[in-house]
């Protein structure tokens, strides 16, 4: 076969295939800011790119970070403010991609009754430590001159915290799309109430792994870097078709997908190197401050950006 191709081609060929060797093992969550992962795989995005990439997906945070840190994933996609939490814990987990801004599609919903931050006070509130709903939360209520000590933490995955809401269990819920709009659509006695919108760059996620294996496989990070931009692309000129890929990922509803997709901004190459070039430093610094200060006990660091990233590859594909 390869003497029907250029030489050129051959050598890609044959870097795809020394890329390939290892199989990528990736954890991601049923989150659309993880969208074009999905669409990269059915559009076969990865396999242009040369690395061969099997999607795992889990509900819990915790149980996708102990994958990484054990060897069982190679890749997770996991939120900034995990990745500073994993950087107190000592956890070698360092971002090398900047995937997307969440904006109304992280949110705090709460019943028709509770109309202020204020109100959450002694509520039993429904969310999953250490990830973006718990920073929102925080968030909101320190704008507020609260903390979490007011209210009462009821644990639990996004993907239950709004069905608990519905059922009576909770009083408020903090969720992500789609829960958001599954939640809401089940009942008319609910509302959003504080959306991540109110702080832009507050939540946002990044692909990471261990800084050792991002040190030993360039070509294979360069490689999900650029089939990532590819799907990136795809979506906006696909719209219709890449937002339907990414509903029956995360199992979405059509119906009320598009509202919860207008929250979500994805980031192409170009648009990660100028955020990081931009705000991105300002606002880990500032993720950083809201988690040492509502936990103190476990956030004794403020991280710069450099320490939670490892971006030389993104970087060098600078225009």
């Amino acid at each position: 076969m390869l003497k029907h191709l250029t030489i050129a081609a051959a050598i890609a060929a044959a870097s795809a295939s020394s890329a390939m060797a290892e199989q990528v093992k990736l954890g991601l969550q049923p989150w659309l800011g993880y969208g074009p992962l999905w669409v990269a795989e059915e559009k076969g995005f990865f396999d242009k790119h040369g690395v061969d990439v099997e999607l795992s997906n889990f509900n819990w945070d915790q149980d996708m970070l102990a994958a990484l840190a054990s060897g069982n994933l190679h890749v997770i996609a996991g939120a900034t403010n995990g990745v500073i939490t994993s950087y107190n814990q000592g956890v070698d987990q360092r971002g090398f991609m900047i995937m997307d801004l969440a904006f109304e599609a992280d949110a705090i919903i709460a019943g028709n009754d509770i109309n202020s931050i204020s109100d959450l006070a002694g509520k039993k509130i429904a969310f999953e430590s250490g990830t973006t709903s718990d920073l929102l939360l925080n968030y909101a209520l320190r704008e507020n001159g609260m903390s979490i000590s007011d209210i009462e933490h009821v644990p639990m995955g996004a993907s239950e915290a709004g069905l608990a809401l519905v059922s009576g269990r909770v009083d408020v819920a903090v969720s992500y799309e789609p829960y958001i709009s599954a939640a809401l659509a089940k009942s008319d006695s609910n509302k959003v109430l504080y959306t991540a919108a109110e702080k832009p760059g507050l939540i946002s996620d990044l692909l990471t792994a261990r800084s050792d294996w991002i040190e030993a496989n360039p070509d294979v990070v360069r490689g999900l870097i650029l089939a990532w931009d590819d799907a990136v692309t795809f979506i906006r000129e696909n719209p219709e078709e890449g937002q339907a890929m990414i509903a029956d990922a995360v199992g979405a509803k059509r119906d009320y997908f598009a509202p919860a997709w207008a929250g979500v901004r994805l980031y192409n190459i170009e648009e990660m190197i100028e955020f990081y070039n931009g705000g991105f430093q300002e606002t880990v610094t500032e993720i950083g401050e809201i988690l040492k200060e509502a936990k103190p006990e476990e956030i004794t660091k403020v991280p710069t950006a450099d320490d939670i990233l490892m971006l030389d590859v993104l970087l060098s594909m600078q225009n």
